[in-house]
């Protein structure tokens, strides 16, 4: 019995599944894109005969295992975005056992492959002068420099994520009773953020002076298309070395556009916001989520401490007030 062919069956995982079957979002294929297309390259030179010609049974184990490897070794790849692109592998093969039960053994093989561990870092974040050193960055005399700020102070004050931001169309933005900013985020959840008044009245300027359709991006680029990711990212570091004339602390800090995010997310966190509502603020599935930022506030730990005894004294001894609780205290 022939192997099925890999073209055939992965352009269906694609179109059917993803697209058709459970409506991904261009987010997810994106990175499942990516994930296949790196590996259809390593695999082309691996085994020496192009793309559309592998076959099934030449992505194995050993082969997956090589790959992932190769992602780590030579593209200098961390254990988490491995574990992104296996996923991407799994999602695949469990489509391959559903429609090729013939390779039920196979892809059971691979489906067991186990994700690396990961060291977790405490995420890093801004503070408030840091903030405000950022945000007066840009030169406002100019039109990027307007956009800039705009940008920045939205970033600062919602904790939206990237592509939620280059993703914002002007009618995206409420600016009058209730003003708010409404976004489709990750998992197809659509959510609205409120906002501050200083943060309305600069939006309402950059709003006025841009005149753009309801559908336009909010953010434009210099040819009126959407901001793409790249750009976002050296926008965010131009303003950052630029604020660090003003704010030195900013030199020792890796700052892309995620910690922005963050920075707005411990604004909530030190300002009391209880975590679940942080983590619905930020459109999080759920506080787990969310308690990376407990973890990365020493303010927060420096407080638990002062309410601990001091070393060598001993505290006190729990007494039940009533005989009944003496009783079940014994047990």
């Amino acid at each position: 019995m022939s192997t099925p062919a890999l073209s055939p069956l992965l352009q269906r995982f694609f179109t059917d599944r993803l697209l058709g079957q459970l409506g991904a979002s261009p987010h997810t294929i994106a990175s499942y894109r990516d994930t296949f297309r790196l590996l259809l390259l390593f695999a082309s030179k691996q085994f020496k005969r192009t793309p559309s010609a592998l076959l099934v049974e030449n992505l194995d184990v050993r082969f997956l295992s090589r790959f992932l490897d190769h992602l780590e070794r030579d593209r200098g790849n961390t254990a988490r975005t491995r574990n992104t692109r296996l996923s991407a592998l799994h999602a695949f093969f469990q489509y391959v056992a559903l429609n090729e039960p013939a390779l039920a053994l196979h892809c059971q093989r691979v489906l067991a492959m186990p994700a690396k561990r990961c060291e977790h870092y405490p995420v890093e974040f801004l503070a408030d002068d840091e903030v405000s050193a950022l945000i007066s960055s840009p030169d406002v005399r100019t039109w990027i420099g307007r956009r800039d700020r705009a940008l920045l102070l939205l970033a600062v004050q919602t904790g939206l994520r990237n592509s939620e931001i280059t993703s914002l169309r002007n009618r995206d933005l409420q600016l009058r009773v209730g003003a708010h900013v409404r976004c489709m985020g990750k998992g197809r959840k659509a959510r609205c953020t409120p906002l501050r008044p200083d943060v309305v009245a600069i939006l309402k300027e950059w709003s006025e002076e841009q005149h753009g359709a309801p559908d336009d991006p909010l953010f434009p680029a210099l040819t009126g298309n959407r901001l793409s990711a790249d750009a976002l990212q050296r926008l965010v570091a131009r303003h950052v070395a630029t604020a660090e004339q003003i704010c030195p602390s900013l030199k020792l800090k890796n700052v892309t556009p995620h910690t922005l995010r963050h920075a707005a997310a411990m604004t909530l966190l030190r300002r009391g916001v209880d975590l679940s509502v942080i983590a619905l603020w930020l459109g999080h599935e759920s506080t787990e989520s969310t308690q990376i930022y407990l973890h990365a506030d020493m303010e927060l730990k420096e407080r638990a401490l002062s309410h601990v005894s001091q070393s060598g004294q001993v505290p006190g001894r729990y007494r039940p007030p009533d005989s009944l609780l003496a009783f079940l205290e014994g047990l």
